[in-house]
C-alpha cells in the first residue's frame, strides 16, 4: 500500500491510513506529491482532479515498475461512475485498474463486505481530498486548505458524523447530515462552531440546508451539463 502525503490531505487521514496498515501487517510506504506547486492543479479548474492523479499514478507505477508489480490499483468503486471524477481518467490513460469498480461494488455493498470481514474501516465516514471543498475556479494555498482542516477537525470533535466545511472566502458553508441538524440548535455546540470557525479567519457562517452530500462542488457541472443536454 501507498499513500501520498501533501498538504491535500489531512493529517488525521494520514494518521488512519498508517494506522490501518499496520493493522492489517500491509507493507505500506508514504511518498510526496506537490499538487499545489502545479498552477494547472492550484487554480482549481474543474478538471482539477485530472492534473493531482496523474502525478499520484505516475509516481505509483514508478514504483510498482521498481517493486516488480504488474498493476497499479485504486479504491474507486461503481457508485463513482455517477458523479463528476476527472482524476478517473487519469487512471484509466496510464493503465491504472479499479478492482471495486470492475466488480461493479457500490459503497453499500462494500460497507456490507467490510464489516463481514471485521474491517475496522466499515463504517469509517467517507472523507475526500481537502481540495474538493472550493468552488471551482478559486485559488487553492495552504493557507486555506490548513482553514478546513482546522474547521473540519473541530466539527469532529463536537460529534459529527460526516460534514464538510466549503470554503466560500470569507464564509464557511457547514454541510452536516440532516438527522444531525438537532446538535446544531444546542446554543453551547452552536457557539462553539461560529467561535471556533470564526477564530479561523471566517466572517460568515452558514448551515447548508440542503444537509451533507458528498460532492455538493459538482452540482453546478452537473446540473450545467443537464441543461445542455436538455436544452
Amino acid at each position: 500500500g501507498v499513500t501520498s502525503i501533501s498538504e491535500t490531505i489531512s493529517r488525521r487521514e494520514l494518521d488512519d491510513a498508517k494506522s490501518y496498515a499496520t493493522q492489517m501487517g500491509a507493507n505500506h510506504q508514504t511518498i510526496y506529491t506537490c499538487e499545489l506547486k502545479d498552477n494547472n492543479f492550484s487554480s482549481n479548474p474543474n478538471n482539477r482532479c485530472y492534473y493531482c492523479k496523474k502525478e499520484l499514478f505516475t509516481k505509483l507505477i514508478s514504483i510498482a515498475k521498481e517493486k516488480g508489480y504488474t498493476y497499479v490499483v485504486d479504491g474507486a468503486n461503481f457508485d463513482d461512475l455517477g458523479d463528476y471524477r476527472p482524476g478517473l481518467t487519469a487512471g484509466r490513460e496510464l493503465g491504472v485498474r479499479s478492482p471495486l469498480q470492475e466488480a461493479k461494488l457500490t459503497k453499500a455493498d462494500i460497507r456490507l463486505l467490510s464489516k463481514e470481514l471485521e474491517l475496522p474501516t466499515w463504517e469509517k465516514p467517507a472523507k475526500a481530498c481537502l481540495s474538493s471543498r472550493f468552488p471551482y475556479g478559486t485559488e487553492i494555498t495552504v493557507e486555506k486548505i490548513k482553514q478546513v482542516e482546522q474547521g473540519e477537525e473541530l466539527l469532529e470533535d463536537l460529534g459529527f458524523t460526516q460534514f464538510r466545511l466549503r470554503h466560500h472566502g470569507d464564509l464557511a458553508r457547514v454541510e452536516i447530515p440532516l438527522a444531525e441538524f438537532y446538535k446544531v440548535m444546542s446554543e453551547e455546540i452552536r457557539a462553539k462552531i461560529v467561535a471556533g470557525l470564526k477564530n479561523l479567519g471566517f466572517t460568515y457562517i452558514a448551515l447548508d440546508l440542503d444537509g451533507f452530500r458528498s460532492g455538493s462542488m459538482n452540482e453546478s457541472i452537473i446540473n450545467s451539463d443537464k441543461k445542455v443536454h436538455h436544452g
